[in-house]
């Protein structure tokens, strides 16, 4: 005969464990219908045997402390290749629209629809760089390698200084090649390729400025520092700043334009609100900051593989 716990015990015996990251005391409770070794068990008694489980350890995907010589941080032929791929669609491009204001000889045009690429290329790194800080995780369909690496970013930030080159840029050098290929193929007009030539190189070249952002001012060129001085490149202690508390700020990483602009007028905080409240989904800025945020230095022992 099975008895409810909580309609049989008297008040004053009922027994209240609370849960703790210590090992917890679970009780399973059963009834006794006769008496069995014990004379002296009385009929339908309840007894109450306690059982100790061990909480199964959480899981984090950042749990595996990067090192200088991890295969992740290295570029294989297929990345080099993808970046060929883009680095060509892009030169294709600009060759095409100076060739195009050659011949018409209009440069006016052309030099400020760069001009644009270059302000909006600023523009869609930001954005990008707040949905994937915000939102999805590794098993999001084609952004989860991307989520899950910038995840590891603020978590390692000074990794992407050791990052090698392609395989930095090789997920947007795919993206531009597969865009701006069909551009090259079809169209001829010089002003176009000057908006896509400039954009689309800034967007596949963005990860490599976010890089030289995290890098200190000895270890690189004198000219990318000047380019960083003038604000023509995000600057590093402008990039800084987006990884303190509460990281939610700061996120484009071209020239870092729009940065104040966007933060001021709290452009993404609106985005978020509006996708709360249309899809009941919550960025990871309005949450505090977790072990997998908190910055861990770059240690010696980091420099070798354990």
């Amino acid at each position: 005969m099975s008895i409810l716990a909580q309609n049989k015990l008297p008040l004053g015996s009922q027994r209240h464990f609370h849960k703790y990251h210590v090992p917890s005391i679970h009780t399973r409770v059963h009834c006794s219908a006769t008496t069995t070794t014990k004379p002296k068990t009385e009929p339908n008694r309840l007894v109450v045997e306690p059982q100790v489980v061990l909480p199964t350890p959480s899981l984090s995907t950042n749990s595996a402390r990067p090192v200088l010589n991890d295969p992740s941080l290295l570029s294989t032929w297929s990345h080099r290749a993808w970046v060929a791929s883009g680095c060509t669609t892009v030169l294709i491009s600009l060759a095409k629209s100076l060739a195009g204001a050659a011949n018409s000889h209009i440069w006016l045009e052309p030099v400020l629809a760069g001009l644009v690429g270059y302000i909006l290329a600023d523009l869609g790194s930001g954005v990008y760089h707040w949905g994937i800080d915000n939102y999805g995780d590794a098993s999001t369909p084609s952004f989860g390698t991307q989520i899950e690496a910038f995840q590891g970013h603020h978590k390692w930030p000074w990794t992407i200084t050791r990052r090698q080159f392609a395989n930095n840029l090789h997920a947007l050098a795919r993206a531009v090649t597969f865009t701006v290929l069909p551009i090259d193929l079809l169209c001829n007009d010089p002003i176009i390729h000057g908006f896509v030539a400039v954009c689309s190189g800034c967007i596949m070249f963005s990860q490599q400025f976010h890089a030289w952002a995290h890098g200190t001012k000895s270890r690189l060129p004198p000219l990318v520092v000047a380019l960083q001085d003038l604000s023509i490149l995000v600057s590093r202690s402008q990039h800084a700043a987006h990884h303190r508390p509460p990281y939610n700020n700061n996120y484009c990483i071209v020239s870092g334009v729009w940065n104040e602009f966007l933060d001021k007028q709290m452009v993404f905080e609106a985005l978020e609100m509006i996708l709360f409240f249309k899809l009941g989904v919550r960025p990871r800025s309005w949450s505090e900051p977790n072990s997998d945020w908190t910055e861990e230095a770059e240690t010696p022992s980091q420099l070798t593989v354990s």
